[in-house]
């Protein structure tokens, strides 16, 4: 490579802000070369750290792994970027991994050359300060700005119906996002919490872009560079600028402008314009064009739901196999079956946790198919449905589009006026999260009491111990786990309240109450989500069983009698029972005592295997 080349390259670097052509030359002749394919690993996650990498061509992504092995991508990098600059103060391994997304040539700079170069390491150190602290602002202010390291103090002028505003130049988001962003300081949760939304939007603006184009309704080079800015969101670009709060006024409007402004934005520069140039590439003209809020932003949302059901039974899934094998492994270990709280019948532990699995197993059938109503959407409706401002060919041909986007057999609605109105099939698909929730919660409850004790509760199960439980009582381990479960349901059951009362305050043609139900839905599935894998990774995994507890009060248990019913007859059952709790004595010895079954006979009926399912039974009568 170069010599002139790579000096300039590291000129432009901010790491490398104030050095000389002589400290310049220094560092490049200490740097390491490395070609890295599509695909490849930088650095991985918890590997030491060795170097600073600095980016001379290509694209890599930062990313992280969560405790269950799901990624989740942190930012951009590409030429004059660099990673790793930790490795210069601290022995620490990587928190995350860096991948490499196009093909990348990259520039290694060693530790060692700041052990060796001690006045031009003070000035590298002096820059990564400033960099790291500027890091720190945009993370804290939940900054938007993925691919750049810094902000440049550069600004663009925007105009709207209200007026003029000053907007940061490496934002690529509009006038429309910014007044969204002073107004709507509200949850503190930004779109980008979930990028499944983000990137279901650049779908919906891909399909129009493409229908509008095949209307001849838009040229091919703004179309293709749409269509281009729309496939970097939905490959993970760019969702960090979407930054408008959750809870907002205007039905979505906001939204839908965040979405425009950004693919605007980012075609401007495809295009080889700067941004906010508008009049090359506008945010309603172009991005919009053939749409309203009304029906681009609910169709969206329905694709946004399609996909992250999908990720929702998934984890699902998961949690009923653990179910499943816990079922297996238990299903030897004889205990007390329990109704209304009291001794019923002996069952397994196996059976009761099959029972777990199966209970379970049910709400993927009914999440599936609520989540079905989602294929029906409005677009071309525009407005109120009436499709005013849209191309009579408009709705198929988006349609068409949307399909082959989504890989999903999406509908157009048989009547757009209605579908732009009628918020049924969010209350339905919540109603099924709902029914999923009160479920865990069901088995939570069920979890924490059979755990009790340790001496003074059931205690036919162990959960794994998270933490010590009290600051007070030392040796208590409280069921965290179950827990939190509980409290996740309980935010569920009150989402959905929130979802039917929204759906109820539809007023004419539009139900501007949509934000509040998107909100509501998306953080009862992402906690459900964590909460169930969390339940099944920390708690339902290392469950094991008290065995000999549970034998112990299968034969302690005034229960046992039930078995003996057929045998010797209600009434002598009746008073058996009665004379076993007042006499404190167990009900095998008394059915010996008085001689009502032979000892054999009463070890035959009352042997596990005849205790746990139906019978041959005796004649009465």
């Amino acid at each position: 490579m170069d010599k002139h080349d790579i000096n300039r390259f590291i000129s432009g670097i901010e790491l490398f802000k104030g050095l000389n052509e002589e400290e310049t030359a220094i560092v490049a002749a200490s740097m390491e070369e490395r070609s890295y394919k599509a695909g490849e690993f930088i650095f991985r996650e918890s590997e030491n750290r060795e170097a600073i990498y600095l980016i001379y061509e290509g694209e890599v992504e930062l990313l992280k792994k969560s405790p269950f092995g799901a990624e989740a991508k942190l930012s951009y990098f590409s030429r004059f970027d660099f990673l790793g600059e930790g490795s210069l103060t601290e022995e620490i391994p990587h928190s995350t991994s860096a991948r490499v997304k196009h093909n990348t040539t990259a520039f290694l700079l060693r530790r060692s050359f700041f052990e060796e170069h001690g006045p031009i390491s003070l000035k590298i150190f002096s820059n990564i300060a400033r960099v790291i602290s500027r890091r720190m602002r945009q993370a804290n202010a939940r900054m938007i700005s993925s691919a750049a390291q810094y902000e440049s103090g550069r600004t663009r002028t925007e105009h709207d119906l209200l007026g003029f505003r000053e907007v940061p130049y490496e934002y690529y988001y509009g006038i429309q996002t910014l007044r969204a962003l002073e107004n709507f300081n509200i949850s503190g949760v930004q779109l980008n919490f979930y990028p499944v939304l983000a990137e279901s939007l650049a779908m919906v603006k891909l399909a129009a872009a493409k229908a509008n184009h095949e209307l001849g309704l838009l040229s091919k080079s703004l179309s293709d560079a749409i269509v281009r800015a729309c496939n970097e969101i939905i490959n993970g670009k760019y969702t960090f600028h979407f930054v408008v709060d959750m809870i907002q006024g205007g039905a979505g409007t906001s939204t839908n402008m965040n979405a425009n402004e950004v693919i605007a934005n980012r075609a401007l520069e495809i295009l080889g314009y700067e941004r906010g140039q508008y009049e090359h590439c506008h945010p309603n003209n172009h991005v919009n064009l053939s749409q309203s809020t009304n029906d681009a932003y609910p169709t969206a949302i329905k694709i946004a739901l399609l996909r992250s059901n999908e990720k929702l039974v998934e984890v699902l899934r998961s949690l009923i196999e653990s179910f499943s094998m816990k079922a297996r492994e238990f299903s030897h270990v004889i205990k007390m079956g329990r109704t209304q709280l009291q001794d019923a019948v002996p069952m397994t532990l196996g059976q009761e946790f099959e029972a777990y699995a199966v209970m379970l197993e049910e709400e993927i059938d009914r999440l599936n198919q609520n989540v079905q109503l989602f294929l029906e959407v409005n677009m071309g409706g525009t407005a109120i449905g009436t499709g005013i401002n849209a191309d009579p060919a408009y709705s198929e041909t988006v349609i068409k589009y949307l399909k082959e986007i989504t890989g999903k057999p999406i509908v157009l609605a048989h009547n757009l006026v209605e579908a732009t109105q009628d918020t049924g099939a969010f209350i339905m698909y919540s109603s099924a999260v709902k029914r999923l929730a009160v479920k865990l919660s069901k088995i939570s409850n069920d979890l924490r009491l059979l755990s009790s004790g340790p001496r003074a509760g059931l205690n036919e199960i162990n959960l794994p111990p998270m933490q010590p439980g009290s600051t007070i009582m030392p040796g208590k381990v409280n069921p965290v786990i179950p827990e939190v479960v509980n409290q996740i349901a309980f935010k569920v059951i009150g989402n959905d309240l929130t979802v039917t009362m929204a759906a109820e305050a539809g007023q004419l043609e539009l139900n501007v109450m949509e934000p509040i139900i998107v909100y509501s839905l998306f953080e009862s599935i992402e906690m459900l989500k964590n909460g169930m894998s969390t339940l099944n990774h920390r708690c339902i995994k290392g469950i094991t069983a008290n065995e000999e507890r549970c034998r112990e009060m299968v034969y302690n248990s005034i229960g046992l009698i039930t078995a003996l019913n057929p045998v010797i007859g209600y009434e002598a059952s009746n008073k058996l029972a009665k004379e076993a709790l007042v006499k404190n004595r167990s009900v095998y010895e008394l059915v010996l005592e008085n001689n009502l079954m032979s000892k054999e006979e009463l070890d035959r009926v009352l042997d596990p295997a005849n205790m746990i399912g139906p019978r041959k039974m005796p004649k009465q009568g």
